[in-house]
């Protein structure tokens, strides 16, 4: 596994999760937002396709669209990743290794995956499942399903909770990606960010940038990309 590369010109990209109206996703792209997130999870309050269409984001012209996605079929995510021109999916769910693989052999080679982990309240649980997921990715073979990582804060409702996991479980491991960080980031907890061993490559925004589920504050996230720290550089 090869250290990432600390470059302290580079702050942490940002990705703005749970969009769901064009002339904000138009004003974050003006802002430089590095990955727009839409959530294609039906039980989801920010559920993208009550609002949008796939052609709708198909017509979004961004390098970051990320798709995503809990527990769903392959064949779905493949076609909705298709019309809807995704760069990025993302598992939210319980997708195992097998899973990852087979869904990496059946989209487009530029298409790349984060799987999130989500991280409760019991740490020796969270060891386990980190260390599992680690294993499951055999990040020295010549197809490596997993792209980017994802620590989230573990809910019923597959993210969106507002709420902080304890950051120190990730100091617990080599990390051998680039990982966003979510769960509850928000200009008062962003100073934690210093006691990470490994910094994240990008920082996942949701719920606490939000008037309403899929409404944003746009002008807060402006105001949060100013302030957002220095990282590790990498490439989308």
């Amino acid at each position: 596994m090869n250290k990432q590369q600390i470059n302290n010109n580079v702050s942490s990209a940002l990705k703005v999760c749970g969009l769901t109206k064009l002339d904000q996703i138009k004003e974050l792209i003006e802002a430089n937002v590095d990955f727009l997130g839409f959530i294609f999870y039906k039980k989801s309050p920010r559920y993208v396709l009550k609002h949008l269409g796939l052609d709708d984001i198909a017509q979004i012209n961004h390098q970051g669209k990320v798709g995503v996605f809990v527990n769903e079929k392959v064949e779905t995510i493949v076609e909705i990743a298709k019309k809807a021109k995704l760069n990025l999916i993302q598992l939210h769910g319980d997708e195992d290794g097998n899973f990852i693989i087979e869904l990496k052999e059946q989209l487009h080679p530029d298409v790349k995956i984060i799987k999130v982990i989500r991280i409760g309240n019991d740490t020796a649980e969270n060891k386990e499942k980190i260390a599992k997921i680690f294993n499951d990715n055999p990040t020295t073979c010549n197809l490596q399903p997993i792209n980017y990582y994802l620590f989230d804060t573990d809910s019923k409702a597959f993210g969106g909770t507002g709420q902080q996991f304890d950051w120190n479980v990730l100091n617990e491991f080599e990390i051998p990606l680039p990982y966003f960080l979510s769960g509850g980031i928000s200009e008062e907890n962003i100073k934690n960010m210093e006691g990470l061993k490994q910094k994240p490559f990008a920082l996942d925004i949701n719920s606490r940038f939000e008037i309403a589920p899929g409404d944003k504050d746009v002008s807060r996230i402006k105001k949060f990309k100013t302030i957002i720290p220095k990282s590790p550089n990498g490439t989308i």
